[in-house]
């Protein structure tokens, strides 16, 4: 190529006009997914104290926010569950009453065009906050496989479009996708959380979920930070046993596993910008040592650059908002 001083790659970069005609990479809306916590009861709007902006809500309040993301284009949202009650094998989750059943029944006749996904775990429901059941003080990789199949069906049976196992056992994909398959429910899309690393940023999402661990921690079956390798078995094992798209979470410090899902796979790559990564900006700006628009659009445009097809985001409003 030629070099300076014929060529200049500022002449490019003057006005606003050039820079958006050349620029490689673009959001949009329609890419982002807003995480809602749902729960029982009317007119519930508890705010998480972590997570300024985010709250859990009962369904009639839900709506409310869904509406307003809708309204601005926001391509979807994910749902997790609060329940009334927790036991031992987390049998809320599959409650075809519960919250997330209930909130997809409305949004699918309310707001037909937004795409509902489910979170599939055990921690939001179990009394011991792990995600699964626990034997002699660890989860039961293949005892907790039905469990999962379970509530997977009850969220599809309500109208989920997409089913999300979050949970990181060994084989739950093959067997939501066998449990699926069985009830005719060949039409529900799988989207699992194949490279979820056991991560320091996830701990205002366990206020917001109420599902921090009772002992111990989540390093036995999810992903350690040191490995890359390892995140594309992972990823792979889920393609092979059903999965129409895969996730990495978290997003920002993990944009190198991003990247080399979508080159190796192909396969359509969510990326999950998490709770610890929404507060850590919120504060900076709050603080006045960061512009909050500009750091929130940059870390998203840089999750897109990465290789994400779409990503799940507490900002997903306010951007679809700065885009329109």
């Amino acid at each position: 190529m030629p070099s300076f001083p014929e060529y200049r790659p500022r002449r490019l970069r003057r006005t606003e006009p050039l820079r958006r005609l050349i620029q490689e990479t673009h959001l949009s809306a329609s890419q982002l997914v807003l995480p809602l916590f749902v729960r029982s009861g009317s007119k519930v709007r508890k705010p998480v104290g972590s997570m300024p902006g985010v709250s859990q809500l009962s369904v009639d309040e839900m709506l409310r926010d869904v509406d307003e993301a809708s309204e601005e284009g926001v391509g979807g949202v994910i749902l997790f569950g609060l329940p009334d009650s927790k036991d031992a094998t987390g049998s809320s989750a599959w409650d075809d009453k519960g919250p997330v059943p209930n909130a997809v029944r409305a949004l699918k006749k309310q707001f037909p065009q937004i795409v509902v996904i489910t979170d599939v775990c055990m921690c939001e429901y179990t009394d011991h906050g792990h995600c699964g059941i626990l034997r002699d003080g660890e989860v039961d990789n293949d005892a907790t496989l039905e469990l999962l199949a379970r509530a997977a069906l009850a969220h599809a049976a309500a109208g989920a479009d997409i089913v999300a196992p979050s949970d990181m056992m060994d084989g739950r994909v093959g067997a939501i996708r066998r449990a699926l398959d069985s009830q005719k429910l060949t039409s529900t899309a799988i989207l699992a959380y194949a490279a979820k690393y056991a991560s320091a940023f996830y701990g205002p999402f366990r206020e917001a979920a109420e599902s921090t661990p009772q002992s111990g921690d989540r390093r036995g079956y999810q992903m350690d930070a040191a490995n890359s390798d390892e995140a594309m078995r992972e990823v792979w094992l889920d393609i092979e046993e059903g999965a129409d798209a895969v996730m990495v979470k978290p997003a920002g410090p993990y944009l190198d596993i991003v990247a080399r899902v979508k080159q190796e796979t192909g396969y359509p790559v969510a990326a999950y910008q998490v709770s610890g990564e929404y507060a850590m900006l919120l504060a900076a700006a709050e603080r006045g040592w960061i512009d909050r628009e500009r750091a929130m659009l940059e870390s998203l445009m840089g999750i897109r650059r990465a290789g994400a097809d779409f990503i799940l985001t507490y900002f997903a409003t306010e951007t679809a908002r700065l885009l329109s």
